[in-house]
């Protein structure tokens, strides 16, 4: 038998592959209505009410697995599970059909006025020239972000005859065009664009996406939409292009602050609202819960997960030796991800030295991860980040190689886009730790940690002083600083660490100096 607890609630419905498993025993309770009992259960499922903590997992040292009945799991203390060998699954795809709709509701109730045209008749009025509305006939829909939500909308915009345009970094051309979208920049986007949509994760780079100098490149009389994050759009800038008439309307679902209690968009008569209710549906409630609870008995019954978050369970041997590598391959792929700002096809990663004596699937895996991870706006880790490079139409590929340079493990990387490739070396030294070596082809040395800042820039005397008289002007304080260059009076580059973010104003003193060519900022 297999006790498993449900701290939250979860329809029956939604349990029933786990209430008729006659090997599983389901206890319906709160954490604290257990607490003497923890210790006998093999797994746990929890909604958002239950924060699965390191302690909580402490007094259930039989528990093999955590699953939460939605998509995201921020209440779930992800890497104290994995310490312990529990697996850890949600339930990703539950909401999409959800959030698509809703998001297209809101697009045709924006429209065609519906939600003052149901206020006006119910104040028993009859005022049918006040909300004569606008088609979505041949209208331009420009989508920005094209993930599993995205790709839903355009399905269902498509039917509506509507062109689609799409805005997503990291789509390839290839596949924008097996679906049917036209890519094209967010510059081109906002132009072409007679509604806007926005389906991204909230990052530092999309926090203010639409603010006040993109909204001056769309269409007079444009519609936005956002049903994905608040703070995508900058509210304080929707304000403003409403109350002059650039915007026509918009349909709100997030705000940057929940509930919008003194929100001045509530104040427009354009603006249509809803709180928050994306993902709010009884399919989708009910779709999330199934999803787990099969997952759940899969697992139990010695079968793969779908959709696990997290490692699988590994012996203690085996995760203390690959650990290393696999913080540093994650390391490399943040790097990576955050310095190929484009469409990706192909990853290449070459192992030597003694990492080939490892099992270099997990590092290949944790790789995947820390390159996705800042690309799309669902959890990415080792066990599902194969799966999601497929989704995205990312191929990937491992060898071993000889040629170690002298260390004693090498771990290289080679990142193919449309337009370019971007490389990478590391490798793990005992007793010093990650080390990258090598960066698109330049020689170098740097712990990857914190706050880094790339810069390619020629090799010409005074640019390292330049560097410094700007950063010392502004205060800023430089960590760390690493060099490297192919030959006297090429390209150089330097790799600067800091104890904070630099922001914006910052790099944009730095582009002042005529000797660099690129700035990247890096965070790990």
């Amino acid at each position: 038998m297999y006790n498993v607890l449900v701290a939250d609630s979860i329809s029956n419905e939604g349990l029933a592959p786990l209430l008729e498993a006659p090997h599983v025993n389901l206890t319906r309770k709160k954490v604290e209505e257990v607490e003497n009992d923890l210790h006998t259960y093999d797994a746990l499922l929890v909604r958002s009410a239950t924060t699965v903590t390191e302690d909580l997992l402490a007094k259930m040292p039989n528990l093999k697995i955590v699953a939460r009945a939605g998509v995201g799991v921020d209440n779930i203390d992800i890497e104290a599970s994995t310490k312990r060998g529990v697996v850890v699954i949600n339930a990703p795809n539950g909401n999409t059909i959800s959030t698509a709709e809703h998001t297209f509701a809101m697009m045709a109730s924006l429209f065609r006025h519906i939600p003052q045209g149901n206020a006006s008749v119910k104040a028993r009025e009859w005022n049918r020239s006040a909300f004569v509305g606008t088609e979505l006939n041949r209208k331009h829909l420009g989508i920005i972000g094209f993930g599993r939500i995205g790709s839903e909308l355009a399905k269902r915009a498509k039917a509506f005859n509507m062109s689609v345009h799409v805005y997503d970094p990291f789509l390839t051309s290839s596949r924008a065009e097996k679906l049917g979208v036209e890519l094209l920049s967010l510059d081109e986007l906002l132009a072409a664009a007679d509604v806007i949509t926005v389906h991204t994760p909230l990052t530092r780079e999309t926090k203010g996406l639409l603010n006040h100098d993109t909204l001056a490149k769309t269409k007079k009389g444009v519609f936005l939409l956002n049903c994905a994050r608040g703070g995508i759009i900058d509210e304080k800038a929707l304000v403003h292009y409403l109350e002059i008439g650039h915007v026509q309307g918009a349909a709100i679902d997030v705000f940057e602050v929940e509930p919008p209690i003194d929100n001045p968009l509530l104040h427009f008569d354009q603006v249509i609202t809803t709180p928050h209710l994306g993902a709010s549906t009884k399919e989708a409630q009910l779709n999330v819960a199934e999803d787990v609870a099969h997952d759940v008995l899969r697992f139990l019954e010695g079968n793969p997960v779908s959709s696990s978050i997290n490692l699988p369970t590994l012996s203690k041997e085996v995760f203390e030796k690959i650990q290393p590598f696999t913080s540093l391959t994650k390391q490399m792929g943040a790097i990576l991800s955050q310095c190929m700002r484009e469409p990706v096809q192909h990853i290449s990663i070459s192992y030597g030295g003694t990492v080939t004596d490892l099992e270099t699937t997990y590092i290949t895996r944790s790789l995947l991860s820390g390159f996705l991870t800042h690309r799309i706006d669902s959890p990415v880790n080792e066990v599902n980040a194969s799966m999601i490079a497929k989704e995205r139409g990312i191929t990937f590929g491992e060898k071993t190689s000889e040629d170690t340079q002298g260390y004693s493990n090498m771990i290289d990387v080679t990142v193919t886009g449309e337009q370019r490739t971007f490389t990478i070396t590391g490798t793990y030294i005992a007793g010093y730790g990650p080390r990258i070596v090598n960066i698109d082809s330049f020689d170098i040395d740097f712990y990857p940690e914190g706050h880094l800042l790339y810069i390619r820039h020629s090799d010409q005397p005074g640019v390292i002083g330049n560097v410094g008289k700007v950063l010392g002007d502004l205060r800023i304080n430089i960590a760390t600083m690493q060099v490297g260059r192919k030959q006297k009076g090429g390209e150089a580059i330097m790799m600067l660490t800091f104890d904070k973010l630099l922001n914006d104003s910052v790099i944009a003193s730095l582009k002042q100096t005529s000797e660099i060519v690129t700035i990247q900022r890096i965070e790990l």
